[in-house]
């Protein structure tokens, strides 16, 4: 499904803090990743983990202040977005970069048409006129498929369904045929079976469009369905990295494993019980000079309150940054 080609997307040493009342939070910490052409990656972890956090730092899409992107790059296509102005970063979200987020209502503006806010981006990033713009939009409701596309043009938000009004935002996030597309939660929202269409409708577009995907989510149910590659985030950093057959198949890092644990078996086997993994996700006050899961990590060892363990090359495209891995590999060499 995609080539092995350039990334179109390359993140080096990405750190973003806020600045609080009493000092900073350190939400994501040396942040490194890429995305190639036409590939879906996958960003899981739970609440607080550093997903949404990573993701929004790369276009600009955080309040500054408090938030503050204090170092890293991010390359699109060769260019690095944290070294453009704020119009360069404006003409790229929505033209070159697609966002759908979690809640269609949120996103969807109340008092526009549904058919104005997809022409919008046409007629701004495109230079399309009102005519070219108008059938491009109802080609694209179609595509995202919306019965009755050309009519529902001049409908409101609160006309379509929570289902519909994502598949809206999904047409808009489309509109100008987007490099990567960002999706961040984009089925939480949404009842399970209207969530296995929009999934199902996503693999269809990828297919039609071969845009890369960057999907962000605390189900690793819809990963599995849907990935071709895993970054497992704890913490404000990747903990682990791999071709999803291999993050399914063979994890290695405990939160993995312990979010492995939460996900029911659907193989026909008795449904086991859903295990919790205790305790929160750190607030990072300080940058992280141990490792952020040896709190509620089964498995650690007094060397994980010393050193925050690196990225550690376990096979091929999977790496893993824990304690026990290193020892593992040291042993290996």
């Amino acid at each position: 499904m995609h080539d092995g080609g350039r990334p179109v997307l390359e993140v080096q040493g990405l750190k973003t803090v806020f600045r609080v009342r009493g000092g900073e939070i350190h939400a994501v910490n040396d942040v490194s990743f890429d995305l190639r052409p036409g590939e879906l990656l996958g960003v899981v972890g739970e609440s607080g983990s550093g997903k949404s956090v990573t993701m929004m730092s790369l276009l600009g899409l955080l309040p500054s202040p408090p938030a503050e992107v204090r170092e890293g790059k991010v390359l699109l296509e060769g260019q690095d977005l944290l070294q453009a102005d704020d119009e360069t970063l404006r003409g790229i979200r929505g033209s070159r970069v697609g966002f759908i987020f979690q809640d269609p209502m949120t996103s969807l503006n109340p008092v526009f048409t549904v058919g104005y806010q997809i022409m919008e981006p046409l007629r701004k990033h495109m230079g399309m006129d009102k005519a070219a713009a108008k059938a491009r939009a109802a080609e694209l409701l179609e595509l995202v498929g919306i019965p009755g596309a050309a009519q529902r043009l001049s409908d409101y938000p609160h006309q379509f369904s929570g289902g519909m009004r994502q598949r809206v935002m999904i047409a808009i996030a489309l509109a100008c045929d987007p490099k990567v597309l960002i999706a961040d939660e984009p089925t939480t929202a949404l009842d399970v079976t209207i969530q296995a269409q929009i999934i199902e409708l996503m693999k269809e577009l990828r297919q039609k469009l071969g845009m890369a995907v960057i999907w962000i989510t605390h189900d690793l149910g819809v990963i599995a369905g849907i990935a071709d590659r895993v970054l497992v985030m704890y913490g404000g950093q990747v903990v682990e990295h791999a071709p999803v057959r291999e993050l399914f198949g063979n994890p290695q890092h405990p939160y993995t494993k312990a979010l492995l644990k939460t996900v029911p078996s659907v193989r026909g086997e008795r449904v086991r019980r859903l295990t919790i993994i205790e305790g929160q996700p750190p607030m990072l006050m300080a940058p992280p000079e141990a490792c952020p899961f040896r709190d509620r990590c089964p498995s650690a060892i007094g060397e994980c309150a010393r050193r925050n363990p690196s990225r550690t090359e376990i096979g091929l495209g999977h790496d893993v940054a824990c304690m026990l891995a290193e020892k593992a590999e040291a042993a290996h060499a």
